[in-house]
């Protein structure tokens, strides 16, 4: 099994992807290990250096801020904290995202401006290594001062406290460190802070999205390009030059796959009737492409995060320093989670609109695509559903960033609301997967009585494998068992087929 050293070297959104993917091994680099030891060795003697408050570190927190603590209570102080912390409520945060949790609150501890110990860094090491995963909830977290009540629930099992997922079954902590014959963990001082201040929940709900927002940017492609197929749709939109003189990247992006998914097609070699096809066909590019430059942006600010160091109070050994500042604010977060949500929503928009147009009964296709109209309504209904899921996310897509609401007596008196971003900004990421899958169940449909002309070289697979799955709608049939069919199809078999 590969194993991925966490040096605090640059991680990339794709690095993240792959690291889920072959489930490879963390372990800390040499260069970490030797910054966390000298941060920690700094604080120490700090600490025994006289009589100064640092925050969260011999004080209290929050409005707190000014009670000392003692130095007999501070291994109190830090545990306290993260008991009195966890206090999310609502869905539990998909696996996935708890791994990827995991990884960038160790990749932020790895730099060494945080005051842990390296024994609680192979701690987390060890949960990630051992598939031992925290259960966290979806809310709680106002996005700054950290993600404090998920990072909490992350780090409840540290101290034999809360429920894991080991082995894929639920248990609490205590029972999970028994079988993996560790003890739970007695805090330092700033180490419960280190723990639960930071934006990993944001970051790691934002790592998600993109991965799967990049990948559905593909499929828009891929698919609108069946749908073309199956609409009979002019080909002459896609010339290259035609999208060279508007110079959006994005845009060129999908033009150039869409020539490449209808290179050498039948159908689109055929003399057209229709001077122009509507906007939902002929504007592919512009639209998909812009979507492509969003995920680019946002890609950029959520990369710059997850290598970042974003807990509070920062410790600066080489300059003697200890500050309180705010690098846990998730104002950048929230601005572009919202920003994503609108660029995946548009891709969904967009894909309804083909699917209404290709039941639309025109360009030789039966209404609703029905082989026998009137007795059978064909896939009247699944459009029906691609709206309601539609109009939904556009109703998702209104900011969380724009919203505040004062905590801690005031003391936290601007949020920025990212970890509701993040969590809606998902839900939209699986609402335009659904949408696209209704588009694919459609223009597969479409395609069936368009035996006269053959699809392009590049589709043809596509539809032959999708065809073990969902056959040709003869007569009516129990069409959720379609959809589910075409989304799985989505998930684990289009990838196969996408140009690189």
């Amino acid at each position: 099994m590969d194993e991925h050293k966490i040096s605090g070297k640059h991680l990339s959104i794709e690095n993240l992807g792959q690291l889920l993917k072959a489930k490879s091994k963390l372990k800390l680099s040499k260069e970490a290990k030797v910054k966390i030891g000298d941060c920690r060795k700094y604080l120490d003697k700090k600490m025994k250096g006289g009589n100064n408050a640092f925050y969260g570190i011999n004080t209290g927190f929050g409005k707190f801020c000014d009670v000392v603590i003692p130095d007999n209570q501070l291994e109190e102080l830090q545990s306290n904290l993260i008991l009195s912390h966890a206090v999310g409520l609502g869905d539990e945060v998909p696996e996935d995202i708890v791994r990827l949790m995991l990884i960038l609150k160790i990749q932020s501890l790895s730099y060494g401006h945080s005051g842990i110990r390296e024994k609680l860094v192979n701690r987390l090491i060890d949960f990630y290594n051992s598939d031992c995963l925290p259960v966290v909830y979806e809310q709680g977290s106002l996005g700054a001062s950290g993600d404090l009540a998920p990072l909490s629930h992350l780090s409840l099992p540290l101290l034999g406290v809360g429920e894991v997922h080991l082995a894929g079954k639920r248990m609490k902590a205590a029972t999970a460190l028994k079988r993996l014959k560790m003890e739970p963990l007695k805090l330092q001082s700033k180490e419960g802070l280190a723990l639960i201040n930071g934006t990993q929940f944001m970051g790691a709900y934002g790592v998600y999205n993109l991965l799967r927002s990049n990948f559905l940017c593909e499929a828009a492609d891929l698919i609108g390009s069946i749908s073309l197929e199956a609409f009979d749709g002019r080909t002459d939109p896609f010339y290259n030059k035609l999208h060279q003189i508007r110079k959006q990247k994005g845009q060129i992006e999908s033009a150039k796959k869409i020539r490449a998914y209808l290179k050498g097609s039948q159908i689109g070699k055929r003399k057209k009737i229709q001077v122009q096809d509507p906007y939902s066909f002929r504007c592919m590019p512009q639209v998909h492409g812009a979507s492509r430059n969003t995920l680019k942006h946002v890609s950029e600010v959520f990369t710059d995060e997850i290598n970042a160091v974003t807990d509070n109070p920062n410790i600066f050994p080489e300059a003697d320093k200890i500050i309180s500042g705010g690098n846990f604010h998730g104002q950048a977060l929230a601005l572009t989670a919202d920003y994503l949500a609108m660029a995946v929503a548009e891709l969904g928009n967009i894909s309804e609109r083909r699917t209404y147009l290709l039941l639309s009964g025109t360009r030789g296709l039966p209404m609703f695509l029905s082989a026998q109209p009137g007795l059978h309504s064909g896939l009247m209904i699944p459009q029906y559903t691609a709206a309601s899921i539609v109009s939904q996310s556009k109703q998702l897509c209104t900011p969380a960033s724009i919203d505040s609401i004062p905590s801690s007596n005031g003391q936290e008196d601007h949020v920025s609301m990212g970890a509701n971003a993040v969590t809606k900004c998902l839900k939209v990421v699986q609402n335009t997967e659904k949408v696209l899958a209704i588009e694919l169940l459609t223009a597969a449909q479409a395609m069936g009585f368009r035996k006269d002309f053959k699809i392009s070289p590049k589709l043809r697979p596509v539809l032959r494998e999708l065809a073990q799955f969902v056959p040709f709608n003869q007569a009516d049939r129990f069409l959720r068992k379609d959809i589910n069919a075409c989304i799985d199809f989505i998930h684990n078999k289009l990838e196969h087929f996408i140009i690189k």
